[in-house]
């Protein structure tokens, strides 16, 4: 019998939180579903439910009309699902090889065969038209190549049921291109997949239905996407009319707060310079592996840098630490929120306070808890962070709760100069970035510095008031808002052979 999902009801409630109140509807088998909603409005937690990651407090989960039970992710995995979260899970010292046949692995004599698994996932990612490197370790991926990867995992385990959350959020142009003819592969097969994005050009390119969700509810159902308004679907997202997304606020320029002059790195194959004034926004744009985060990451001192100079309001700094830079006031938040941006284990507060609280010492020994808190609750209202409390643990709120309290952790600095952005809204719905670029343009009309890496060009036009053009781990160009277009950012963006094969 062909693969047909069905909610039936479900509720699922965290301390303080209902997070899904009575979802119910299906997925058909050959269907393509896209799940959409505000972040913390439950997509996530029902993926995990399928998963086998939470059970339902109530409610049924059916699959061909039967109902299942998954008590863990390997039970599910066995029942032929596969859920490719948005927070990638991987394990960083295997290889790809590993990584795709983790649980699975081919042996002979109770010994791991690595040349019949390299074989194997060789064959296999051919087919499938997907580059990588069999051998490669997780590590030394970009965040790209190791999305890549799990959504291979999924496909590997040829799964009837496939749920994929945020897959292009990292992606690049090439790279979504061949995530979009797997997905339609897997649909004339016959297969049932859910699809989660925040992007509508993708709902609306791969999707045959629609759900939305808000606040753990289910909104509407679209059986068919061909006569609903994009604007229909962002207003049953946000319960609110949204006319300008990037509502870009144009302001006065002072001088040249932030300089870098002919910085090196192993991640550049040229010396970059750039500056950015009192009050601009800088937009970096690049296909993935240009080097924008590596560049990033060299003037921020994450990174050694082999050598070149940092101005900051016309004096030279040394950046030779990310501590070194904070005291300067050059702060960033990092594109992997997982790896570099959050604490796990530590609570919301104390991840919003983790670097300003050195400001909340009394006597340099005790720590001023009241001010942490008074934080804390100041910038979960600012940013509307969803979540049930300032002490809930910031593992349990969603991929964009979690990049707001990130950004929070840099707004509570009091002496803000410049600010690196690298893919901040990168998983986050319309009404959390409109949000996020409101305090972009506060932080700007303040006098910071502003630098953005975004892979979304629509944003970057949207919101820079100038674009520099990475290429190859060099500075290609840079163009002023006015003279920006989708065409003249990406003739800079593409290698030379790429443009002229595009134009011919």
């Amino acid at each position: 019998m062909s693969a047909t999902l069905r909610f039936d009801n479900i509720g699922k409630v965290f301390p303080g939180v209902r997070a899904l109140d009575g979802v119910s509807f299906d997925v058909n088998a050959g269907e393509v579903h896209g799940l959409m909603g505000e972040n913390g409005a439950g997509k996530s937690t029902l993926l995990k439910i399928l998963g086998g990651e939470y059970q339902p407090d109530s409610g049924r989960v059916l699959i061909d009309d039967k109902e299942v039970h998954f008590a863990s992710a390997a039970a599910s995995i066995a029942a032929g699902i596969a859920v490719i979260h948005q927070e990638l899970q991987y394990v960083p010292d295997l290889t790809v090889s590993e990584n795709l046949l983790l649980g699975a692995l081919p042996n002979r004599l109770g010994w791991v065969d690595k040349r019949a698994a390299k074989a194997h996932v060789r064959e296999r990612l051919a087919a499938m038209g997907v580059d990588l490197d069999p051998n490669a370790k997780l590590r030394k991926l970009s965040i790209a190549q190791r999305q890549m990867v799990e959504i291979c995992k999924a496909l590997l385990r040829n799964a009837r049921v496939i749920a994929l959350d945020e897959p292009t959020s990292s992606l690049s142009h090439r790279e979504t291109e061949v995530l979009f003819k797997l997905v339609r592969d897997l649909q004339a097969d016959n297969r049932a997949l859910i699809y989660i994005s925040h992007r509508m050009d993708e709902i609306y390119e791969l999707c045959n239905a629609c759900t939305i969700f808000r606040d753990g509810r289910k909104i509407a159902s679209h059986l068919s996407l061909a006569d609903v308004p994009r604007e229909t679907l962002v207003q049953e997202m946000v319960g609110r009319e949204i006319s300008d997304i990037y509502n870009y606020r144009a302001r006065p320029l002072g001088d040249v707060r932030f300089s870098v002059k002919n910085v090196e790195g192993d991640a550049l194959s040229a010396p970059a310079s750039f500056e950015v004034k009192r009050g601009e926004i800088v937009g970096f744009f690049g296909l993935v592996g240009a080097g924008r985060s590596e560049l990033m990451h060299l003037v921020y001192g994450a990174d050694k840098k082999k050598g070149g100079d940092i101005m900051l309001d016309g004096k030279p700094i040394k950046v030779r630490s990310t501590g070194e830079a904070i005291r300067h006031g050059i702060v960033l938040c990092p594109e992997d929120r997982k790896e570099e941006g959050i604490v796990a284990m530590a609570t919301v507060a104390e991840n919003i306070n983790i670097s300003c609280r050195r400001h909340y010492l009394r006597g340099g020994l005790f720590l001023d808890r009241k001010k942490e808190a008074q934080t804390a609750e100041r910038f979960i209202q600012l940013l509307k962070i969803k979540t049930p409390s300032r002490k809930q643990r910031i593992r349990f709120l969603s991929g964009g709760n979690q990049q707001k309290a990130i950004l929070s952790r840099w707004l509570a600095e009091p002496d803000l100069k410049v600010v690196i952005l690298d893919e901040p809204t990168r998983g986050i719905d319309v009404g959390a970035k409109h949000e996020i670029y409101n305090v972009i343009y506060q932080l700007a009309e303040r006098g910071c510095a502003i630098v953005m890496i975004s892979s979304e060009l629509p944003e970057v036009l949207g919101v820079s008031d100038r674009i520099v053009v990475m290429r190859q781990g060099r500075i290609a160009g840079e163009l002023a808002r006015e003279k920006a277009s989708e065409q003249t950012v990406l003739s800079l963006a593409l290698p030379q052979a790429e443009t002229v094969a595009q134009a011919a």
